[in-house]
């Protein structure tokens, strides 16, 4: 209950996905420099298993570390790809219940236990093409070439949208203020 003796509805969770590479990381920071004091949405950090970048929100933790924690009931959603952990904490759902969005970097292949978990989660699916993907991972130089012939044949896999998850597609191959204005049109047209 607010001050006022009304209910703070539930905020909104947004469900960014897309191939290693199709920008997920990028258009977070270009949406969070958008964001004004006034604006009732957070971008979520990942915890994971290996040195995040600049260009990320991710807390590193050791193997043992992410067991532990997801041991403890630490992570809302968690998962492996790549060889890498990765998850989001339960932050999430305080921070919903406050009525706050949420935008959390997933997988997509975690889509139908997210969904499961938050059924009335807004999944949104970055598409890139397979040219620009494949330059994006060279550029990154994150991983060696094996590495990244690898991440783009499971990029081209399809994946299953669950019965009832709503998934919007954006493309990202162009200006990144693209993707990210059409991210935040949708966000904003949000219940």
């Amino acid at each position: 209950m607010s001050q006022e003796g009304s209910a703070v509805r539930r905020g909104a969770l947004v469900y960014l996905m897309g191939a290693s590479g199709s920008g997920k990381d990028s258009v977070l920071r270009w949406l969070g420099a958008q964001w004004q004091e006034s604006d009732r949405i957070v971008a979520a950090h990942r915890y994971l298993t290996r040195e995040s970048d600049a260009n990320e929100a991710g807390v590193t933790l050791s193997d043992a570390e992410f067991e532990r924690r997801m041991q403890l009931g630490f992570f809302a959603m968690h998962w492996r790809s790549h060889d890498v952990y990765y998850g989001v904490g339960i932050e999430l759902d305080a921070w919903r219940a406050a009525g706050l969005t949420v935008i959390v970097n997933g997988s997509r292949d975690y889509l139908p236990q997210a969904c499961a978990r938050y059924p009335d989660l807004y999944a949104i699916e970055l598409t890139v093409d397979p040219e620009v993907l494949a330059a994006r991972l060279r550029q990154r130089g994150r991983e060696s070439g094996a590495a990244i012939a690898a991440r783009l044949a499971r990029g081209a896999q399809q994946f299953a949208v669950p019965d009832g998850c709503r998934v919007v597609r954006l493309r990202n191959d162009g200006a990144l203020e693209d993707a990210g204005e059409a991210i935040q049109g949708l966000i904003r047209g949000l219940p």
